[in-house]
């Protein structure tokens, strides 16, 4: 399960990129920005598939999978936002994001 983690991190962090890196170059043309988003998002699929493949050859279910995927995309965007993006983590982003990790307690574990 520590090498799905790991590409899910690695995988979480250049879709964070693609998705949300143009913010901070607003004077770029769209479709430059388009292009450039999709050839990042391509280097995080070659890290997503295999981690969906090796997470579920090692037991973890589709909803594990999708779950832990989400979490880490969180904790991923939290780091960028506040750094990147300078945005304040406020109270109520806490909150919310404690009860969606509530929510992957819940469908993490094998009842």
């Amino acid at each position: 399960m520590l090498k799905t983690i790991i590409l899910l991190i690695i995988s979480n962090i250049f879709m964070t990129i693609a998705w949300y890196g143009h913010l901070k170059f607003e004077n770029v043309s769209l479709w430059k920005i388009v292009v450039i988003s999709w050839l990042i998002a391509f280097i995080e699929y070659s890290f997503m598939i295999p981690a969906n493949r090796i997470g579920k050859l090692e037991g973890m279910s589709g909803y594990q999978l999708k779950i832990t995927q989400e979490a880490i995309t969180i904790i991923i965007f939290i780091v960028f936002a506040v750094f990147v993006l300078k945005e304040p983590l406020k109270w109520n982003h806490i909150v919310g994001f404690i009860l969606l990790f509530l929510s992957v307690f819940f469908i993490a574990k094998k009842f």
